[in-house]
């Protein structure tokens, strides 16, 4: 896998903590070897709870290798952020997504499919697919 024209993933969380411990989670169980860029935008920048758009954007554009770039929020403000950051236009990198998939679970298959050099859309899919598992 080629970091330069992996998929980009950033992980949007009310906790700075939560996407930190997230993003290390995905990154471990991707293999160990050369992992798709992630970046965090979790909470506020002087460290509070909340979102930030300012985060959101610095993060999008930290892991753009102009192959997407796959964003994964965890709740609520977080979703409406990014919606109104892909809403106004020219925040955000040309190729953004908000993928629609649980935090945690969409969070490492969508970090394991952009690492296996995956295009967008398949690292979109495995993330929603992360919907399906199922526990019992």
């Amino acid at each position: 896998m080629s970091a330069e024209k992996a998929v980009g993933i950033v992980l949007v969380s009310h906790s700075g903590q939560l996407a930190e411990a997230v993003a290390d989670m995905a990154r471990a169980l991707a293999g160990g070897g050369a992992t798709a860029p992630v970046a965090t935008a979790g909470g506020t920048p002087d460290g509070g709870f909340g979102t930030s758009a300012e985060l959101i954007a610095a993060a999008a554009h930290t892991v753009d290798r102009g192959a997407g770039v796959a964003v994964l929020a965890d709740l609520g403000s977080a979703v409406l952020t990014v919606k109104a950051l892909l809403a106004e236009g020219g925040e955000l990198p040309d190729g953004t997504r908000l993928v629609d998939a649980p935090f945690v679970e969409g969070t490492v298959a969508a970090v394991v499919t952009a690492s296996a050099g995956a295009d967008i859309d398949a690292v979109e899919a495995a993330a929603r697919e992360a919907y399906d598992y199922r526990k019992l």
